[in-house]
């Protein structure tokens, strides 16, 4: 395939945990040029003793952390140049307007990836983001299409503004040896109501065995669980095209209302673990590891930790979607992916986009992905056949590619399209975990219906904070 150079326009180094500066020279081990595509090579070729800087979504394993900054070391050395690597924890709520500032200071890397659900709509409103077409448009000519997800959340007024580069799995977890000591037969589908009343069946608080574990503290899983729900009743933060805020409806209403009883009834306080009430981000993972949990909902974090340290939990676990609702007559649930931004005034944007292509291929991403499996899987449709142990790794892995491929939008019954048009509003809502919130003031005692009418109003703030008036 013909690549073109793509010219960039500067970088600064951006101070982070976890730098990791991959140098290149003439001890080149033969492996890793051969590694790297030949038409990289030689777009590389004018840059050979320049530098880069890179800011990585760390990822819960040290171990894919570890096998990425590998990859970007076999890079450096093949093209003989330096890529600085820091490792950034984007559940933080503060990175897009650090981030942000330093674009604005130029002092920014000249490229970062993170999941482009989340970030990548705020950056474009924000202006800090170059435009990518003609990588992904190159990428798409080798490597066939990018998963579906990405393809709303990158792309604005036709153009491309983040190279897709992983796919993440998202997926629910049940013990199935707790099911079947119940008399339960695990399926591959489930109502929210059903898995609320498989959880307190299979909970036993005498032997450390609580059924529902999942928070609604501030934290990027109880975002998830609490918006996945409120969707699969037929709520929503916001329209389809991303701009009205639509939260306070009766179908919110309605989620939040059973959400909300799960917390406060008597009935399931058996189901829920102790200090759940105080839960982290990395509370349900640690818990399920540990052996305690019956159910959670999260990134294939967990589950790749359970495989890779051969925890007894993965031999027990049973993976299925998300749950269905009122409004749905499927799992919603799309997964997330990540993706690479250039940077406004990148100095090495050139080097930036041509790590991207390297980053993406089957032999830079299968040991972060046999690290985590599930978890950092190809986003792109060839890169899936590119290595054995992306269609056979896991048994898990055929109903992600599934996932990460299926056709899209997905629909509600009453008119709810998903994914809905990448928002900024919606983006930074989630960032400031109003939903969260909402949910704390129920279990304090609020009303459901206030509540919800709260939240709404703080959302309606933001939007317009945001660029987008109510």
């Amino acid at each position: 395939m013909e690549r073109r150079n793509f010219l960039g326009m500067g970088a600064g180094i951006l101070g982070a945990a976890g730098l990791a500066a991959c140098g290149g020279g003439s001890d080149t081990p033969p492996t890793a040029a051969a590694e790297v595509p030949k038409e990289l090579l030689d777009a590389a070729t004018a840059l050979k003793g320049s530098t880069m800087g890179l800011l990585s979504q760390k990822l819960y394993s040290t171990a894919a952390n570890d096998a990425l900054d590998a990859s970007i070391r076999k890079f450096a050395q093949a093209t003989g140049t330096t890529v600085e690597n820091s490792l950034v924890q984007a559940d933080a709520g503060d990175v897009v307007a650090k981030i942000h500032a330093e674009v604005e200071g130029g002092v920014a890397r000249d490229m970062a990836f993170m999941t482009d659900s989340r970030f990548v709509a705020q950056f474009h409103a924000l202006g800090d983001l170059e435009d990518v077409t003609e990588v992904v448009t190159a990428l798409t000519a080798a490597y066939g299409e990018p998963c579906a997800e990405a393809k709303n959340f990158c792309v604005f007024d036709g153009r491309w503004f983040a190279i897709p580069y992983h796919f993440i799995g998202i997926g629910s977890f049940l013990r199935k040896d707790w099911m079947l000591e119940s008399g339960i037969t695990p399926k591959d589908v489930y109502s929210w109501e059903e898995l609320r009343d498989v959880c307190l069946a299979i909970s036993d608080p005498g032997r450390r065995r609580y059924g529902w574990g999942m928070m609604i503290n501030r934290s990027g899983d109880g975002n998830g669980m609490i918006e996945a729900l409120i969707n699969a009743y037929g709520g929503a933060i916001a329209s389809n095209d991303g701009r009205k805020v639509t939260f306070d409806s009766p179908e919110t209403v309605q989620a939040v209302t059973f959400l909300g009883d799960l917390y406060t009834n008597p009935r399931y306080q058996p189901m829920l673990p102790p200090g759940v009430d105080s839960w982290t981000d990395t509370s349900n993972n640690e818990n399920w590891l540990a052996g305690v949990l019956g159910y959670t909902r999260n990134s294939f974090s967990v589950y790749a930790d359970s495989k890779t340290k051969k925890n007894p939990v993965y031999a027990n676990t049973h993976v299925f979607s998300d749950c269905v609702g009122p409004a749905t007559d499927k799992s919603l649930l799309l997964g997330q992916s990540q993706g690479f931004v250039v940077f406004k005034g990148a100095r090495n944007g050139q080097l930036a986009r041509l790590l991207a292509q390297y980053l993406i291929t089957a032999p830079a991403l299968v040991g972060v992905a046999k690290e985590a499996p599930g978890l950092a899987m190809p986003a792109w449709e060839k890169v899936w056949d590119a290595d054995p142990f992306f269609a056979g790794g896991d048994p898990a892995f055929p109903m992600l590619r599934t996932m990460s491929q299926q056709p899209l939008p997905l629909r509600t019954r009453n008119g709810l399209s998903f994914p809905q048009k990448a928002s900024a509003g919606q983006q930074a809502v989630v960032a400031a975990y109003v939903m969260t919130d909402m949910m704390q003031q129920v279990v304090q005692g609020a009303a459901p219906a206030q509540a919800v009418k709260d939240a709404h109003a703080k959302m309606v703030q933001i939007f317009t904070q945001q660029g987008l008036p109510q």
